[in-house]
């Protein structure tokens, strides 16, 4: 049967790691790699992020009626007009040899001075940016009218409204804090603990890397509410997980991107966002230590008036994250008029 645009998409994903003796060795390694982490934190699933977002994008997909062919070279060559996705990390386009025109990512580069010529290559027509705040920053090199958001969509059957639960926790704390850790358990998470503790509201440490899924859910089960500890996010699964079962979000929204690497490619602050997918719907924000008080007082009145999980009901489905995904793969499309290719 040829591929058609309203039923195929040509999907390749490379993780972080690539063949190094034998093809195929990088999925041994991956094998054991995630065998050794589960040893050392048994319970724990190691997965990349671009990992999670190609699987999230894979479903998304086939939930709308598309069938996805996954690392098909040869059906690629044997249809070089037809659009493919490049998904992962960088070294996917490494001897990347493939006429077809392309969208990249989810994944690839963190800035677009890693590859400031990628989009003057004719074949990459859009690039996937997970976030307003990540697509303003790629459009500083990159034409704006090639950079297209999405996001992975939210299970709400897996992540169920646990609003009616019995609740003994006021704030579950989500410690995501991944850089200058001793300067900011001491100046940020702290105070806000020692705040909670004054005001008689009882609250859970769960951090980052240190839990199972299992452990989280009965977390959010239990709690009336979370404060979400990060400086910033593309996507922010876990405050998403928690707000699909309605579980309102404060979170420390510093308004800038901190990444370490930063220094290499802008001299200027970057503007970002902790909670880049979020309304007044689904909570409050705050800057620092200082304001944290009074923001909590603001959340604290209006709690009962947050609905979070309608919130991610509407704006981050399956279905709206494949319709943003195939915005994408049409641009891709838009200058090939022979798609029918057997």
């Amino acid at each position: 049967m040829p591929l058609t645009l309203d039923k195929d998409v040509l999907l390749f994903f490379e993780d972080r790691d690539r063949d190094t003796f034998v093809r195929g060795d990088r999925k041994l390694r991956r094998m054991l790699r995630k065998a050794v982490y589960a040893g050392l934190r048994p319970g724990r699933q190691k997965i990349s992020g671009f990992e999670l977002s190609f699987v999230l994008l894979k479903r998304a997909l086939e939930q709308s009626g598309k069938t996805v062919h996954v690392n098909d070279f040869a059906l690629a060559k044997k249809n070089p007009t037809f659009p493919v996705g490049l998904c992962g990390y960088a070294h996917i386009l490494n001897g990347w040899t493939l006429p077809n025109p392309a969208v990249l990512g989810p994944g690839i580069y963190d800035h677009p001075k890693q590859a400031p010529a990628l989009m003057k290559d004719a074949r990459f027509r859009s690039y996937i940016a997970f976030c307003s705040w990540m697509k303003d920053l790629f459009a500083t090199i990159y034409p704006r009218d090639q950079i297209y958001l999405w996001f992975g969509g939210m299970d709400l059957a897996q992540w169920p409204d646990h609003s009616l639960q019995e609740k003994d926790i006021d704030f579950l704390v989500y410690d995501k804090i991944r850089w200058e850790r001793d300067d900011l358990i001491p100046s940020l998470r702290q105070p806000i603990i020692d705040e909670l503790t004054r005001r008689g509201l009882r609250s859970e440490i769960v951090q980052y890397g240190f839990y199972t899924h299992e452990s989280y859910r009965d977390l959010l089960r239990r709690s009336k509410a979370m404060i979400f500890l990060c400086e910033h996010e593309t996507q922010g699964m876990a405050y998403q997980e928690a707000m699909a079962t309605n579980v309102p979000i404060l979170a420390w929204d510093q308004g800038f991107w901190l990444d370490p690497n930063r220094p290499k490619w802008e001299e200027m602050p970057v503007p970002a966002s902790s909670v880049p997918y979020f309304s007044s719907e689904c909570g409050e924000t705050f800057t620092g230590a200082t304001d944290f008080a009074a923001q909590l007082d603001t959340f604290l009145e209006r709690r009962s008036t947050y609905t979070p999980r309608a919130w991610v009901a509407k704006n981050l489905s399956f279905q709206t994250s494949a319709e943003l995904y195939m915005r994408a793969y049409a641009n891709a499309a838009a200058s090939r008029t022979n798609y029918d290719v057997a």
